[in-house]
């Protein structure tokens, strides 16, 4: 089975950095507004799932879920887990103090990958 989300090297320190200083996280990625559609990493206690967000996979063993709306429209693409220097755009992350972003590099699945991927899971209360 092929994974949907991947993550850099780079990403992953600021990973292991994150879990240094907080216990329990989660990866969340809306649709806009004020967070653009920027992948967040924030505390599991300090977000509320919504009825069918998607979780489509997991990133150093942190759930990567995605706003429901926004994976109907990126279903058929590879997510890639990266880095960068500067603030994103809602700075609600816990990157943000430490000068970093979370962002997602996209490709598309071939048409064999699409017959290969792992399961999605869907939050229910």
């Amino acid at each position: 089975m092929l994974k949907r989300i991947e993550i850099t090297d780079k990403a992953k320190e600021m990973v292991v950095l994150l879990k240094k200083s907080f216990r329990d996280l989660l990866f969340y990625q809306a649709g806009g507004c004020c967070e653009g559609t920027q992948p967040q990493c924030l505390e599991k206690n300090a977000v509320f799932l919504r009825t069918a967000d998607v979780c489509i996979g997991q990133v150093e063993g942190i759930d990567f879920w995605l706003d429901k709306d926004l994976f109907e429209y990126w279903k058929h693409a590879h997510f890639t887990l990266d880095i960068a220097e500067g603030f994103g755009v809602g700075g609600f992350s816990l990157e943000a103090p430490y000068g970093k972003t979370f962002v997602i590099r996209y490709r598309l699945f071939t048409e064999e990958e699409l017959k290969n991927l792992e399961p999605v899971r869907y939050y229910t209360y």
